[in-house]
């Protein structure tokens, strides 16, 4: 799911949040939204700014469960450590990342297929061009910064392992909306990213049951998740037609559309079927991130949104 460049009135926003969080120090940094402990991206190991028992972001019933996409994106740089932070410090437990396949063969989580738009690639290595990240090795791609094209505050932010990644969220107690990103550019990216889950301790009965959903607009690459790991839920990206429904929901048990795609009556008719483990398919659409959009998804009863202003849309719809 692609998400807009950073305006210069988001990046000053984000200055006032969790910018600090992955400093290149080891000081206490105090941002605009309180004290974070800096020096921690490198590592993905750091002290939690909340715990579960500590949310204050408890929806009412029936309204959509909110993602923040990319972390809470609007206001940290996208897929990093600092924007899964800002999501906790906002109070929300659900985070949405993007997968990718190093040169040697590490899950990093990273966007777009180029380096381009959101590190320093081009300067750090200037002859090599397209900058794409299955032509650089992990120990490349941690040289690079993540955070300046966001804002100055940001600068030296890493972009995260998947195993970083998930001490992270582990350590905030979120959950996680995996998209496994461009599978036809990465052969093994299913088995690879259900091995490291399980590695992290990802896969036993509660991550499983209660905080991991792995989505991707590759249907096949769905169906390779579903197949290797039948217990795991997972998500299709994208509106198939509603005849093909059921075909999708024999190995899926989310459907997820852009919200410019949908209406209530393909909503109703997700909901009509069952997915892949006898439950009522569910809709989790994106991305909306004004206040507006954000009621009139709502309105036509999706089960979740994924968004980069987390909070705008929680105020909208809950």
């Amino acid at each position: 799911m692609y998400a807009r460049t950073a305006t210069a009135a988001v990046a000053a926003t984000a200055l006032m949040g969790a910018g600090a969080l992955l400093m290149p120090t080891a000081d206490t940094q105090t941002t605009g939204r309180g004290t974070a402990t800096a020096g921690l991206a490198n590592t993905g190991t750091g002290t939690g700014i909340r715990t579960a028992s500590a949310r204050t972001a408890d929806a009412k019933p029936g309204a959509p469960v909110v993602f923040a996409h990319r972390g809470a994106s609007a206001y940290a740089p996208e897929n990093t450590l600092a924007a899964v932070d800002k999501a906790d410090a906002l109070g929300f437990d659900w985070v949405e990342n993007d997968v990718q396949f190093t040169k040697d063969g590490v899950l990093v989580v990273v966007h777009d297929t180029d380096l381009k738009r959101t590190t320093n690639a081009e300067e750090v290595f200037p002859d090599r061009a397209p900058w794409a990240v299955k032509d650089f090795t992990a120990a490349e791609i941690a040289r690079l910064d993540a955070g300046s094209w966001f804002g100055p505050q940001f600068a030296g932010t890493r972009v995260p392992t998947l195993k970083q990644y998930l001490d992270r969220i582990e350590r905030n107690h979120q959950k996680l909306l995996l998209e496994i990103k461009s599978p036809e550019t990465y052969p093994g990216i299913e088995k690879e990213t259900l091995r490291v889950l399980s590695q992290k301790g990802w896969l036993d009965r509660d991550h499983v049951k209660n905080r991991l959903v792995v989505q991707s607009f590759g249907a096949d690459s769905v169906k390779k998740v579903h197949q290797q790991r039948p217990d795991v839920t997972t998500g299709f990206l994208g509106t198939p037609a509603v005849a093909d429904l059921p075909s999708y929901a024999a190995f899926t048990d989310q459907i997820n559309p852009s919200y410019t795609s949908i209406s209530a009556d393909y909503v109703t008719a997700v909901h009509a079927l069952k997915g892949a483990h006898g439950k009522r398919l569910r809709v989790n659409t994106w991305t909306v991130n004004d206040a507006a959009t954000a009621a009139k998804t709502a309105g036509f009863g999706v089960d979740g949104i994924i968004t980069n202003t987390p909070d705008v849309v929680r105020e909208a719809t809950g």
